[in-house]
């Protein structure tokens, strides 16, 4: 008997010792160091068939919250009768009082820590008065906001617990299309849903969602109360937050975005420590590159950034960047378009250097660039102009110009000093119009020579001859900008 239960014992220890080693995602690592390390384990070579899905699903779907939110809104109603007539206007003044209702709001986050530290979107927590949060096992806590993001619609709230699941983070920057991705989330209230689908774009900018874009898009399913939910690859890994989707009816049309990892990391990492965000600023004022404007200034293909302006005191003008420069790269990395400038300028710590690779007159320059913190009144560091002097009329391609008084520039919201020829009519259905000219841009250059009023303007037109293609350099509204317009008369 006594060799029989000890065969047993023995029998048992290999059959543990076996599923130890086989689905180590059963047992969990508990330690951690909140708020940036995650406490789970995943198995350990899902390969997106049969079960896989299914062990991530197990172990994300705990770090996964449900957010609701409440807030007391005051409006002043605006449907009171007024067909009695004025003798009773004291009597319906209560009426027009201010009135109170709470408004309720539903979304997602995600546990990053041990101790309570939760991600989510800043849309989903804004202005609340009370947020509620309930975890997997049904437990509810009241939510504090520790700090939000708005340019890039992000959130991190905490609640008083311990010893909860943490997820664990990856690198977006490696994400390829065409990978699995699942999306978690509480879509309509109806609590914890995990969708599937690939990766269908990376660095999906100028949606209109925030100031600092670049979504991945992705086809699973995200829908209204997904936002704030974590979208992880098959190895359970974090690598996007679920923020909006593109719909015309209001839900789910196979298009989805998603703020990377890498960008919630930081601006996470951020408002836990200093409870807001700091972002580096090289001070240019820049576009992107159409096909026309590529070819005027000797490119092949249409990627990088164009600066249009510099300010004053900035880190550009120290490094010598000039209006008409190109930027290509950044510290070894292309720039595709402004998004993508933007965001790695954004993340840059404060006082590190990087390296510009810039094209100048069809040649590449390479320029060290110290980062500096986004200026808070930024207004001020405008460049300055001198003054212009009044003019006569003239006519080019389908528009009609002035020269820009002072008067003129007050008008349009810019600086009394502003110099150029303002643009005051644009032909329908002339070249003017095809190429984006709109009644009140300032031209202050063409084919790169300045034009400080209609002396310039009249000096440089008669240079352009029929089937040339004009750059112009205007500023609309503030807003400076490079224009390519053909020339058929």
């Amino acid at each position: 008997m006594k060799k029989t239960i000890f065969l047993f014992l023995i029998i048992a220890a290999l059959i543990a010792g076996y599923l130890m080693g086989q689905r180590p995602g059963i047992f969990g690592d508990k330690t951690s160091a909140p708020p940036y390390t995650y406490n789970i384990q995943m198995p350990q070579s899902p390969s997106g068939e049969g079960t896989a899905f299914s062990d991530v699903v197990r172990v994300i779907s705990p770090l996964v919250v449900n957010i609701s939110t409440s807030k007391t809104v005051m409006k002043k109603d605006s449907s009171s009768p007024h067909f009695f007539g004025a003798p009773l206007k004291d009597f319906l003044e209560p009426f027009n009082m201010p009135k109170k209702w709470k408004e309720q709001n539903l979304g997602s986050g995600v546990l990053v820590s041990p101790d309570g530290y939760i991600i989510t979107n800043n849309h989903v927590v804004e202005k609340a008065d009370e947020i509620k949060v309930t975890l997997y096992n049904q437990q509810n806590y009241k939510g504090k906001i520790i700090g939000t993001d708005p340019k890039t619609d992000l959130a991190v709230i905490k609640i008083p617990a311990e010893n909860l699941p943490a997820i664990k983070w990856g690198d977006s920057d490696a994400l390829m299309v065409g990978e699995f991705v699942l999306a978690f989330g509480n879509p309509y209230g109806l609590g914890h849903t995990v969708t599937m689908g690939i990766v269908s774009a990376l660095g999906r900018a100028n949606v209109g969602i925030a100031d600092y874009e670049d979504f991945i898009q992705t086809d699973a399913a995200i829908n209204p109360g997904n936002s704030g939910g974590p979208l992880v690859n098959i190895a359970g890994e974090l690598i996007g937050i679920n923020t909006a989707i593109f719909s015309r009816t209001g839900g789910y049309q196979g298009i989805g975005f998603a703020i990377p990892s890498n960008m919630a990391r930081s601006v996470m990492t951020q408002l836990i420590r200093k409870g807001k965000v700091t972002r580096g600023w090289l001070g240019v004022t820049i576009q992107n590159l159409t096909t026309e404007l590529a070819g005027e200034f000797g490119l092949e293909k249409s990627a990088g950034a164009l600066v249009t302006d510099i300010f004053r005191g900035s880190p550009a003008e120290e490094a010598h960047l000039k209006r008409g420069d190109i930027i290509l790269e950044v510290d070894g990395r292309e720039i595709r378009n402004v998004g993508a400038l933007r965001n790695i300028v954004a993340q840059s710590k404060v006082g590190s250097r990087i390296k510009l690779k810039v094209l100048r007159d069809g040649k590449s320059l390479l320029l060290n660039v110290t980062i500096a913190e986004f200026p808070q009144d930024i207004a001020s560091l405008a460049p300055d102009e001198e003054d212009v002097s009044q003019g006569e009329e003239d006519m080019l391609a389908g528009f009609r110009v002035m020269e820009l008084t002072r008067e003129i520039a007050k008008q349009l919201g810019l600086s009394k000093n502003e110099k150029g020829v303002v643009i005051v009519n644009v032909e329908p259905y002339s070249a003017a119009e095809d190429a984006g000219l709109r009644k009140g841009d300032v031209i202050q250059e063409i084919n790169k020579k300045r034009v400080r009023g209609l002396d310039d303007f009249n000096r440089i037109v008669p240079g352009i001859k029929k089937g040339d293609t004009a750059l112009l350099f205007i500023n609309r509204g503030g807003n400076k900008l490079y224009v390519t317009l053909k020339i058929y008369s």
